[in-house]
């Protein structure tokens, strides 16, 4: 690990620390009585949730099998595939951003998939993944209207009524000057291309960074050419289905969560997912100020509000180090058997049967 990943690591740590540390001043919810709370839950619904859970990352893994099928020629089968998906997830809890990385570079090692063309897909998979966290998000807009716009005016008022005067005329400014120089660096970027194309074309590193960016595109432009895109669709479908009675059964494990509407979850679904896209491991912090806070729309005190979104990160979180140490051991294994492979073909002492 880089100097300067260590230092993105620990910043992010820092600002998932600061927020936890916020949240729980915010509230006055102290260890005790978090932990009384949730060791009186009924963990049969924690049971309900984890195989939702399990449901979730094994369709995710489909799709992506189904958006690869029409740009490689390799086919990963489906523990494959989960298994490299979970193994992104349990990296992503040690730094966030690097889930993508490591879920490619698994699948590369279990199939044989270019990290370049799985790349592309996994892109393609989060633009339809944010595409869909824009419909839930419009949707809960106009089912909780009234409970949302309380809610944001409340979270981001002081910040918003606080800004001096002439401070949006002078952030315009520096807007338009930051605008003028990206311009003027794309335009000089353009010239120097134009003027010495030739001269990188014929350069290793240029054909290199072509030949990785190609690959790229070929996986981001996968979802043109989906050989079965029914199935992708009824996987997107079904992840977001799965990530929303994930956290929804879990309402019912706590006598003050329990009589929390649907209308709840899926509020709590869409500001959950805001939380976890923060940059901080995990989601830490930035889950819990947002869900909290919004729990108090639907008649939950501070601290009620507080434990649940502690229970709803603490049992995802659970289970992605869970399935994802056993996603590891699977590659491992997979990795031990196809060494021993290879050292018998090549170890000229072994034994050769021959017709």
């Amino acid at each position: 690990m880089t100097i300067k990943n260590i230092l993105k690591y620990l910043i992010s740590l820092a600002i998932a620390g600061g927020l936890l540390w916020f949240t729980f001043q915010q509230s006055h919810l102290d260890a005790g009585d978090l932990w009384a709370k949730i060791s009186a839950a009924d963990y049969r619904w924690v049971l309900a949730s984890a195989l939702m859970t399990i449901i979730a990352h094994w369709s995710r893994a489909e799709r992506w099998r189904v958006l690869l099928e029409p740009v490689v020629p390799q086919r990963p089968t489906a523990i494959d595939a989960t298994a490299s998906v979970l193994t992104g997830y349990l990296a992503n809890l040690a730094l966030p951003r690097a889930g993508e990385v490591a879920r490619c570079g698994t699948l590369y090692r279990l199939s044989g998939v270019p990290v370049n063309v799985s790349f592309g897909t996994v892109v393609a998979e989060r633009l339809i993944d944010v595409l869909m966290l824009l419909v839930l998000l419009a949707a809960t807009f106009v089912l909780e209207f009234d409970r949302l716009s309380q809610f944001f005016m409340e979270f981001f008022g002081s910040k918003v009524g606080g800004q001096p005067a002439g401070a949006g005329s002078g952030a315009s400014g520096i807007l338009l000057l930051l605008g003028a120089v990206l311009a003027g660096l794309a335009l000089l970027g353009w010239f120097l291309y134009s003027r010495y194309r030739d001269a990188l074309g014929r350069h290793p590193l240029y054909q290199k960074v072509m030949g990785f960016t190609k690959g790229l595109l070929e996986g981001l432009l996968s979802i043109r050419k989906l050989n079965r895109p029914g199935a992708f669709i009824a996987h997107t479908v079904l992840i977001w289905v799965m990530y929303y009675l994930m956290s929804y059964t879990l309402f019912f494990a706590m006598p003050a969560t329990a009589n929390l509407s649907p209308l709840a979850g899926l509020t709590i679904l869409v500001v959950g997912s805001l939380g976890m896209a923060a940059p901080t491991p995990g989601g830490i912090g930035s889950f819990h100020l947002l869900v909290g806070q919004v729990a108090i729309l639907y008649g939950l005190t501070s601290q009620d509000g507080q434990v649940l979104a502690t229970f709803i990160h603490g049992v995802s979180t659970l289970m992605v180090i869970i399935l994802g140490v056993l996603s590891l051991l699977v590659v491992l294994l997979r990795r031990n058997k196809a060494t021993t492979a290879d050292d018998v073909l090549t170890d000229p002492n072994s034994v050769r049967l021959e017709r």
